[in-house]
């Protein structure tokens, strides 16, 4: 069996990698299992963690409060009748009522707010003494990061004042700031981007390793 396993990856594996001559049949055919295969286990998983002891089992206990998710998810299936997707608009509403609450509630609280204190903890004295390098190298950090979040923030910035015959233009200093911020974000953004690049390299090397590995035990 675990012959069976190694010899359906090493298949997968090279209908993948088949990608490099360009979109071809092999690499679709891997394309749609992969897809089926991850709807498939999402499908499962949904079943039997969610709807079954949180939805279903409750119901079935007495717990009739769960009916009101229920029915929101009902009126959801209304939207793939094109005549009827108006009945779906109450779930839809709360879908993105909800969505939009929690995004905005953890950018606010745990992106802005979690910044914020973080360059404010930066200038703690005990923080400076006790960190590596000595506190003149943890308040140039500190100074740093500080600088990074404040002209990040100011790039997004984007009210400025209209001028009679002249296209409206943020303040100077705020268009400074903006340039500032443009280089950390080029500079953030340049070193995801190599993250990406590394990982989708160690896991090509990773494939390339298990095919000759794969060929080798086949061999022999």
């Amino acid at each position: 069996m675990e012959l069976l396993w190694t010899i359906v990856s090493f298949l997968l594996t090279l209908l993948i990698l088949s990608f490099i001559f360009g979109d071809n049949p092999l690499f679709r055919i891997a394309s749609y299992l992969f897809v089926g295969i991850s709807a498939g286990y999402a499908a499962v998983l949904l079943i039997y963690q969610v709807l079954w002891p949180h939805l279903v089992v409750p119901i079935v206990s007495g717990n009739w409060i769960m009916a009101v998710p229920l029915a929101l998810g009902l009126l959801l299936l209304f939207r793939l009748v094109p005549s009827l997707n108006r009945v779906g608009n109450l779930s839809m509403a709360y879908l993105v009522g909800t969505a939009a609450a929690v995004a905005i509630g953890g950018a606010v609280i745990g992106t802005l707010m979690g910044q914020a204190r973080g360059a404010i903890n930066a200038f703690d004295p005990a923080a400076a003494q006790s960190g590596a390098g000595g506190p003149l190298v943890q308040i140039g950090e500190a100074l740093v990061m500080l600088l990074g979040t404040v002209a990040t923030l100011a790039y997004f910035q984007y009210s400025a004042r209209p001028r009679p015959g002249q296209a409206p233009q943020r303040p100077a200093a705020v268009e400074s700031l903006a340039k500032v911020g443009q280089i950390f974000i080029a500079i953030t953004l340049g070193a995801l981007f190599s993250g990406v690049i590394a990982a989708t390299l160690a896991a090509l090397i990773e494939r390339i390793g298990f095919i000759q590995t794969t060929l080798t035990s086949l061999i022999k």
